[in-house]
């Protein structure tokens, strides 16, 4: 009995920690939608289109798909920034992979600074995908922030 006593604290730790591994494996799951922001009369024509995308973090490496439709232009590039407050723009943090067509699909990978999970835990990165015929001076078109 008293063997069997002994062994229960251990058990339950094994079990505690065997789920919070699990939970650690699962890692962050963040959902963007993509649509186009502000933008002048003028530019109305051209920038169309809507799409989703899905970060999931596991430790330091970012995993982002996701699909987009309904370009005026083929799409040219996929950005991951750093906002500098949520719903706010920032500078580049990498360059993922889009199909170059207007309709497709979006995917890569990016390894992040401990500054910048805390970023996408906080609403704080965000995608831009870039087309043909989107706003100057760079071609945006579509933006979505990461937002639980």
């Amino acid at each position: 009995m008293t063997r069997t006593r002994s062994f229960l604290p251990l058990l339950l730790a094994a079990a505690w920690l065997s789920a919070g591994l699990d939970l650690v494996a699962q890692g962050d799951k963040i959902t963007a939608r993509l649509g186009w922001g502000p933008i002048t009369g003028a530019d109305r024509p051209n920038v169309t289109g809507k799409g989703t995308a899905t970060g999931v973090l596991n430790g330091t490496m970012l995993t982002v798909t996701g699909s987009f439709e309904g370009l005026a232009a083929p799409a040219t590039v996929v950005r991951l920034h750093r906002g500098i407050a949520k719903g706010a723009r920032g500078p580049v943090v990498t360059d993922l992979t889009a199909t170059k067509a207007v309709s497709g699909t979006i995917s890569g990978t990016a390894t992040l600074s401990p500054e910048d999970i805390e970023n996408f835990r906080q609403g704080k990165l965000y995608l831009q995908l870039h087309s043909e015929k989107g706003v100057a001076p760079d071609g945006s078109t579509l933006w979505g922030w990461f937002l639980r």
